[in-house]
């Protein structure tokens, strides 16, 4: 793959700093795209194959920056970042935008704006939220969060990578929304694997219960369902006219028991039925189970 000519305000030159399986996927993705591309990792081999398809390998980190306006950061962490940019001269990197989608947490992506800042660097905290082979499809998600001019001046370059959501100013919410839909993710996959477990010790073909599980479960009572409830979320509405959470606590200590019955792991369940009965103890034992919400949140506020 050659790089194709660049058209104005639209293939704008972009440097990659980071080629790990999401660097790599992020500088293709761009070169597909048809923007000149630049690169940077502290492993020169790893640009190999991109240099052989047209991208540009930097010398060191601060050249890599100065190659274009907009520098995507993928990284380890926060600290890795501090380390490829902490010889960086400032003259170099002045003016420049920096988006780093390396993993870290609020505090981590609030420190990064303020070193940023101190660098002139103009920057936005981000994630990605698909796997490698989806980055540069329309659908794939990618969070943004930082000042809305700096997001402005780069959403089309950034739109090359997929759909690129901006959060707001705060700059550690891109990293807050990756953790919550990771917990999510990995939640989920876990009650799927946990569930599977459960019926494989009687001898359930896993592929038999996936298809009643998550083709006819899971979009008709929960994933509408939730929906459709969020908005009692935000306002602490929680009837209990079809069902209660005493209701809930009882047929989750009956899972528990199952488990233990079967010879499954009983862990998860004996939490979920502890955090249930949390909200019980609460005075939340005529809501519904929405109302363990609340019990996260009580904790998020102490």
């Amino acid at each position: 793959m050659t790089q194709q000519p660049s058209t104005p305000g639209q293939n704008s030159p972009v440097t990659v700093v980071g080629l790990g399986p999401m660097g790599l996927a992020l500088a293709a993705a761009l070169m597909e795209k048809g923007h000149p591309t630049t690169v940077w990792n502290r492993t020169p081999a790893k640009a190999r194959d991109l240099v052989a398809r047209g991208a540009r390998l930097a010398p060191s980190a601060a050249d890599a920056v100065a190659a274009g306006p907009l520098t995507l950061v993928c990284l380890k962490d926060y600290a890795a970042l501090y380390e490829v940019f902490g010889s960086a001269r400032a003259a170099a990197v002045a003016g420049r935008a920096l988006v780093n989608l390396s993993s870290g947490t609020p505090n981590e992506a609030h420190a990064a704006a303020s070193w940023a800042a101190e660098r002139d660097f103009a920057y936005l905290d981000g994630a990605v939220m698909v796997p490698p082979p989806l980055v540069g499809d329309p659908g794939s998600v990618f969070l943004h969060s930082g000042p809305r001019e700096v997001f402005d001046a780069h959403r089309d370059t950034l739109a090359s990578l997929g759909d690129p959501r901006y959060l707001g100013a705060d700059p550690g919410l891109a990293v807050l929304h990756n953790a919550a839909l990771l917990g999510l993710m990995y939640a989920t996959m876990n009650g799927f694997l946990h569930a599977t477990a459960l019926v494989g010790s009687a001898g359930v073909p896993a592929a038999e219960f996936a298809d009643l599980a998550v083709n006819r479960f899971l979009p008709t009572v929960v994933d509408a369902a939730l929906v459709e409830a969020a908005p009692d979320l935000d306002a602490g509405h929680y009837p209990g006219d079809l069902g209660t959470m005493e209701m809930n606590l009882n047929a989750l200590e009956h899972i528990a028991l199952t488990c233990e019955e079967q010879g499954v792991h009983a862990g998860q369940p004996r939490l979920m039925r502890d955090i249930a009965a949390q909200a019980v103890a609460d005075g939340h034992g005529g809501s519904n189970y929405l109302a363990v919400f609340e019990v996260f949140r009580k904790a998020a506020a102490r």
